[in-house]
């Protein structure tokens, strides 16, 4: 028994030993656990707060997006716009005087019947002073806008661009729906028709 006991101790101390040892590893793989469970915290607090910075940007990207859209339809309106109210006021001002050019088309007529008539004598230097007359008013009306219809006889009749007063038995077969003759001269003022041709057409 006394040769156990001094046995009996050394194992005693070896056990304590070894489960103080134990005890360390323990601990220290408890420290271990903790240092991972950590780092897998902010590792993950990381990635949410990464994850929420590329929402907002993604948020702000499309915030920006759209207000370039906006911006864009609103330009192209604007432009639209200026275009419109540009086109508008050319034609205003082609079309302002239109009332004086409809009471100067019945004097040239006259002066169109006068020239007709007048050549039809051997008044030559009337002829001409009535022709330079007539051209000088026509130029001065041409410089704002006044423009003749161009319409001779054996034109197709338009229903849209010419006004047939009468119609007459056709001379020849080829002449059914065309003009036979125009009795009045029409007359546009910029791309507005002010007067349509009157004319005779054949049936």
């Amino acid at each position: 028994m006394a040769v156990l006991l001094p046995f009996m101790v050394s194992v005693y101390y070896k056990l304590e030993d070894m489960s103080k040892e134990e005890l360390k590893k323990d601990v220290e793989v408890e420290n271990i656990e903790e240092q991972v469970e950590q780092q897998v915290e902010e590792q993950s607090e990381e990635q949410a707060a990464e994850s929420q910075e590329v929402s907002v940007e993604e948020e702000l990207q499309t915030k920006l997006k759209e207000e370039k859209d906006k911006f864009l339809r609103l330009f192209a309106e604007f432009e639209n716009y200026k275009k419109r109210t540009s086109k508008e006021r050319i034609e205003l001002f082609k079309t302002a005087n239109q009332d004086v050019m409809v009471a100067m088309l019945p004097i040239l007529d006259d002066f169109d019947r006068a020239y007709s008539e007048i050549s039809k004598t051997k008044e030559k230097n009337l002829l001409k002073g009535v022709e330079l007359i007539s051209n000088k008013l026509k130029n001065v009306l041409q410089s704002k806008g006044l423009e003749l219809v161009e319409v001779a006889a054996g034109d197709t009749f338009n229903a849209d661009h010419h006004e047939a007063i009468t119609q007459i038995p056709s001379p020849t077969p080829d002449m059914k729906g065309k003009i036979i003759d125009v009795i009045e001269k029409g007359y546009k003022l910029g791309e507005k028709v002010i007067r349509f041709p009157k004319v005779v057409i054949g049936q």
